[in-house]
């Protein structure tokens, strides 16, 4: 087992190839001489956890639903404006 240390612009790179680039990572561990192991860990260490995913879809989510909550109260209020223009042209003698 090597102990090897990689410096972080090293490792940037490799995580780069494999996220951006879409090299396997096998292909750029062999092309980089660096393993496998050690590659996959690099790319996990920098993909947000699924945990921050999922809040950032909820935070999403609560957003939009206090967006249509808002334009729903708004449509309703311009309906009933327009219930008692209806009724109040209604009884208005011609």
């Amino acid at each position: 087992m090597s102990n090897q240390r990689y410096t972080p612009e090293f490792k940037d790179e490799a995580v780069r190839q494999v996220v951006e680039r879409g090299y396997s990572v096998a292909e750029v561990a062999e092309r980089l001489g660096v393993s496998a192991h050690s590659l996959y860990k690099w790319v996990n260490a920098v993909k947000p956890d699924q945990s921050e995913v999922h809040a950032n879809e909820l935070r999403e989510a609560k957003t939009e639903v206090l967006k249509l909550r808002a334009q729903l109260r708004r449509t309703e209020e311009e309906r009933d404006i327009l219930k008692k223009a209806a009724r109040y042209f209604a009884s208005q003698p011609e």
